[in-house]
């Protein structure tokens, strides 16, 4: 079982850190880190995952905002038309639920 450094602890404060293992939960690491970590972070996320892993979570995580989603699509030159939580239908179905 792979550990996660204790400089990511923050990211994860509603889960058991001691149990996370990045092997098995990939996709909800890289998510945390790319909406919330900062640069030391974003390095160990860079170091530890394959870029394809990082790209693919982008293009199809629904839990990352609006702006972190444009900033990923962006740094990894991403078609916006590719990043599901950019997609109009998506924002449609968010404003339903939280309208603001």
């Amino acid at each position: 079982m792979k550990s996660i450094p204790e400089l990511l602890k923050r990211y994860f404060w509603d889960i058991d850190f001691g149990k996370l293992d990045f092997s098995n939960r990939p996709g909800f690491i890289i998510e945390r880190v790319l909406e919330y970590g900062d640069e030391k972070a974003v390095a160990w996320l860079m170091e530890n995952f394959p870029r394809i892993q990082i790209i693919s979570v982008v293009e199809k995580s629904r839990r990352l905002t609006k702006k972190s989603a444009n900033f990923w699509a962006f740094m990894f030159e991403i078609e916006k038309e590719k990043v599901k939580c950019l997609s109009r239908s998506f924002q449609e179905t968010r404003k339903q639920f939280w309208p603001y």
